[in-house]
């Protein structure tokens, strides 16, 4: 039997039908789907790697604003440093101008001793550290090939990264033991200079009460003054003394207010550095712990060598007259370790014998 030409070619098409037919959905032509493939293909070769996930895609999209917004970070950062210096500097100018003639006509030998001693020692602490945390580089890791160990990839620089290393995208690069980036110092806090910046936290905060405390009964003698000339206009005071009164408020008023914020964050820093983390690392450590929690495990911090062992690190104290001549003294020692390895520590003990 034999069909008709018309009859077969309508049994191929029919048969090509069917093969295109699946689950009864008809799909598109292999070419068609193969032509779309490639095209998918070649449109992720033009920005995906073995390090790409979504979010670096989405930092590649605003990486225009993300680079305006480092960019105006930077250019504040001097302006903070100019603000720190000038105000710092204005403080100075009223203790010298004001206070000091004044302690020298009203106070006791003894407690003017006192005053000259610690408060020329505290502010040498405060400009030496404020100097050494800014200009000091907080630690880069190396950018040639060495045999340091890294335990992960930064997205951004596309190089290894070290334990504890994190990547600042106002400095655009990885920083050793990163803790944050500082506008103040326009510098970011990392291995280097983490204990210069938290030795000038702690001095600016110590000086700042100390002004704060000392200068009280001067502050309500001026205050007092003041209100008494704009509301009797006697005694008859001189241009000379309501400003001698104002730059005391200003000086009390300003020191209060910084002594009671940077105390704040001092205290803040202090707690982290007794625990062994960083700023950083406070976040990363309570996500670990939540997580193993639901899990049913405890977190523990590898780099915490407890309480007195993280304070030597961190100050680099080696024996016991280092606690003068290191954390009382300015001092310009390196960290201990050169930020690239750290040993983690089970247990607490007793890791510098003092």
């Amino acid at each position: 039997m034999r069909c008709c030409p018309s009859s077969a070619l309508h049994l191929l098409r029919f048969v090509r039908l069917r093969s295109c037919t699946r689950r009864g959905r008809i799909t598109l032509p292999f070419w068609i789907r193969e032509l779309w493939a490639y095209m998918k293909l070649l449109v992720n070769s033009l920005y995906f790697n073995s390090l790409t996930d979504s979010d670096v895609v989405f930092d590649s999209v605003f990486e225009p604003v993300f680079w305006t917004v480092d960019y105006i970070t930077r250019w504040f950062g001097s302006v903070f440093v100019t603000l720190v210096v000038i105000l710092t500097s204005s403080v100075l100018l009223v203790a010298y101008l004001v206070l000091l003639p004044m302690a020298l006509s009203t106070y006791s030998p003894g407690w003017i001793a006192w005053h000259l001693c610690y408060g020329h020692w505290n502010l040498v602490m405060i400009v030496f550290h404020y100097y050494k945390a800014a200009m000091t580089s907080p630690g880069y890791p190396p950018t040639e090939k060495n045999d340091s160990p890294f335990v992960s990839f930064c997205k951004k620089c596309i190089m290894p990264k070290p334990a504890r290393t994190h990547h600042c995208g106002i400095c655009n690069r990885c920083i050793l033991k990163m803790d944050h980036h500082c506008p103040w110092l326009n510098n970011c806090v990392g291995h280097f200079n983490h204990r210069y910046f938290f030795s000038f936290c702690l001095f600016m905060a110590m000086g700042c009460v100390y002004c704060s405390i000392s200068g009280r009964n001067m502050f309500l003698d001026a205050y007092n003054a003041i209100e008494t000339t704009y509301q009797t206009a006697a005694p008859p005071y001189t241009f000379k003394d309501k400003m001698i009164h104002k730059s005391i408020i200003y000086m009390w008023v300003l020191t209060s207010t910084v002594g009671l914020a940077l105390g704040a964050l001092t205290f803040w820093h202090a707690m982290l550095i007794s625990r062994g983390e960083t700023s950083i690392e406070k976040h990363i450590n309570s996500k670990e712990t939540k997580r193993l929690a639901r899990r049913g495990r405890v977190y523990r911090n590898p780099f915490n060598y407890g309480r007195l062992n993280n304070w030597k690190v961190f100050f680099g104290v080696e024996k016991r007259s280092h606690w003068v001549t290191r954390v009382l003294l300015p001092s310009g020692h390196a960290p201990l370790g050169d930020g690239l390895t750290w040993v983690a520590f089970p247990f607490k003990k007793d890791l510098i014998p003092v």
